[in-house]
C-alpha cells in the first residue's frame, strides 16, 4: 500500500477502504508518512469530503492510536457532554452535579482555556485548594461514591489527532467537517464515554458562524458516535452573545453556584435544562426528555444538586465554604461601569468580541504558557432585547489595572444600542438525533 496512492484515489473523491485509513493513521502516528503526504491528503479531503463510513473508521483511527482511559468498574452508563465553545459558557460546572444528582455518573476529563478565558480546569483551580489530579483508583472511587469527578486529561490519548491537528492549522484545512468531527468524538470516546451529548454552538461567538455548518456539524458528530455504538445527541445552541452574564474564571464559578442556587440566568439555566435532559436520557435513567427534565428542575429545586457540587468540592481538595461565602473566590481590586450612552433597547453583544475584552484585562490566555487572572473578567447587566436608560449600566469590568481602557472600549463598541426593540435570539436552534 502507497500512500500516493491513497492521496490519488481522495483526491479523486472516491471512498477510502478501512484498510487505507488505517495505514494513514499508523503512518501518522510512527512517522512513516511524511507531512507534506499527510498535508496532501488532508487537503483532498478538504475538498472531496469522506462518509459516514470513512468519518467512522477515521475517527476509530485515532482512537486506537494511543491510549484508551479504563473506565469498567464505575456503575452506570457513562455520560460525557462536549461544548463547541463560547463565550461565558461554564455548563460543566452545572450539569456536572445536576445530573450525578439524577443518578447518571459524570467522569469528565476536562482542558485548559486558550482564548477568552480559562478551560474548565482553570475556572475550578479559582476554588482554593482544589486539585485536578487524582489516580484512576480515586478517580472511580469518586465517581461510584458521589457520581462526579473532574480531573485533567491523562495518558497519551488520540496521539495521531494532535499530529494532524497541528497540520491543519498550517495548511488552511482546520475547517473541514469530517476532520473536526472525527478529531472532536476521537478524543471523547477515548476518554472512555458510554454515550455522548454534544452542544455545538452557532453564532458570532461559536467556531460554527451559520446554522448550516453548525447542523453540518453536528449531524456529522451524531452519525459518528452512532456508528461506533455510542449513544449520541446534539443540539445547536445560541453563541450570537455571551452565555449568561459572567465572563471570567471566578465570576463564572459564581454564576454557576447562583444558578445551582436557582438564581442564575435565564438562558445559562434553561441551556443546562435542556442538554442536562438528553444527559439524562442518554444515561438510561429516564425514557423522555420531558421526564429528565423534571428530574433536574427538581434537582434545582430541592437543594441536591448543589449540595452534591459542595461534596464534590470537598472530595477534590477544595474549600466547600465558597458556596455559601463566593465573596472568598479570587476577585479584582476594581470594579467599573460601563453605562449606556443613550437611551433605547439592546440590538447585539459582540460575544467574541466581549470575549477578547476579558482576555485583555487577563481572564484568557494567548499561548499555552500565558498565566490567567483568576479574579479579572466582565459581568453583563444586560442582554439583546433589553431595554436600557442613558447612564445606566450596560456592564462591571472587573480588573486589577491589565488592559482596563482596551476592554472598555471594546465594551462601548460591541453592544449595540437602537431605538427599536428586537426579539432576543432563540437559545435553542436544533436538535439533532
Amino acid at each position: 500500500m502507497r500512500m500516493v496512492d491513497i492521496i490519488a484515489k481522495k483526491r479523486d473523491g472516491l471512498s477510502l477502504s478501512d484498510e487505507e485509513i488505517r495505514f494513514f493513521i499508523e503512518g501518522i502516528t510512527d512517522g512513516s508518512v511524511p507531512d507534506y503526504q499527510a498535508s496532501a491528503l488532508l487537503m483532498s479531503i478538504f475538498f472531496k469530503d469522506m462518509d459516514e463510513r470513512e468519518r467512522a473508521m477515521l475517527t476509530m483511527a485515532m482512537v486506537d492510536s494511543g491510549d484508551r482511559i479504563d473506565l469498567a468498574g464505575i456503575d452506570g452508563t457513562l455520560v460525557d457532554k462536549h461544548s463547541t465553545g463560547g463565550v461565558g459558557d461554564t455548563t460543566t460546572l452545572i450539569l456536572g452535579p445536576l445530573v450525578a444528582a439524577c443518578g447518571v455518573p459524570v467522569a469528565k476529563m476536562s482542558g485548559r482555556g486558550l482564548g477568552h478565558t480559562g478551560g474548565t480546569l482553570d475556572k475550578l483551580e479559582s476554588i482554593e485548594g482544589f486539585h485536578i489530579e487524582l489516580t484512576e483508583a480515586q478517580f472511580k472511587d469518586q465517581v461510584n461514591r458521589l457520581k462526579l469527578a473532574v480531573i485533567g486529561q491523562s495518558g497519551n490519548l488520540t496521539p495521531a489527532d494532535k499530529k494532524l491537528y497541528a497540520l491543519r492549522d498550517v495548511t488552511a484545512t482546520v475547517d473541514s467537517i469530517p476532520l473536526i468531527a472525527s478529531s472532536i468524538m476521537s478524543k471523547k470516546i477515548a476518554a472512555g464515554a458510554d454515550a455522548i451529548v454534544l452542544d455545538v454552538k452557532t453564532g458570532e461567538g461559536a467556531f460554527m458562524k451559520t446554522d448550516e455548518d453548525a447542523r453540518l456539524l453536528a449531524e456529522a458528530m451524531v452519525g459518528i458516535g452512532n456508528s461506533v455504538g455510542r449513544r449520541t445527541l446534539a443540539v445547536i445552541s445560541d453563541m450570537s452573545q455571551p452565555l449568561g452574564f459572567a465572563v471570567g474564571n471566578a465570576l463564572e464559578v459564581k454564576e454557576a453556584i447562583d444558578t445551582l442556587k436557582g438564581e442564575g440566568p435565564e438562558d445559562l439555566t434553561r441551556l443546562c435544562i435542556e442538554l442536562g435532559s438528553r444527559m439524562i436520557v442518554a444515561g438510561g435513567k429516564a425514557e423522555t426528555q420531558e421526564q429528565a427534565a423534571d428530574m433536574v428542575k427538581g434537582v434545582l429545586s430541592d437543594g441536591s444538586a448543589l449540595g452534591l457540587f459542595k461534596a464534590f468540592i470537598e472530595a477534590q481538595g477544595g474549600d466547600p465554604d465558597i458556596v455559601d461565602h463566593p465573596g472568598k473566590l479570587p476577585s479584582a481590586k476594581t470594579v467599573l461601569n460601563v453605562d449606556a450612552p443613550e437611551d433605547g433597547f439592546v440590538q447585539a453583544i459582540g460575544a467574541d468580541d466581549i470575549g477578547l475584552a476579558a482576555m485583555h484585562l487577563g481572564a484568557g490566555r494567548a499561548t499555552k504558557d500565558e498565566e490567567i487572572d483568576l479574579g479579572v473578567g466582565i459581568v453583563l447587566k444586560k442582554k439583546v432585547g433589553d431595554e436600557v436608560r442613558k447612564g445606566e449600566p450596560l456592564a462591571e469590568v472587573h480588573t486589577n489595572g491589565r488592559g482596563t481602557e482596551t476592554a472598555i472600549a471594546m465594551i462601548r463598541e460591541h453592544i449595540k444600542i437602537g431605538p427599536q426593540r428586537i426579539a432576543p435570539p432563540p437559545l435553542i436552534h436544533a436538535d439533532i438525533q
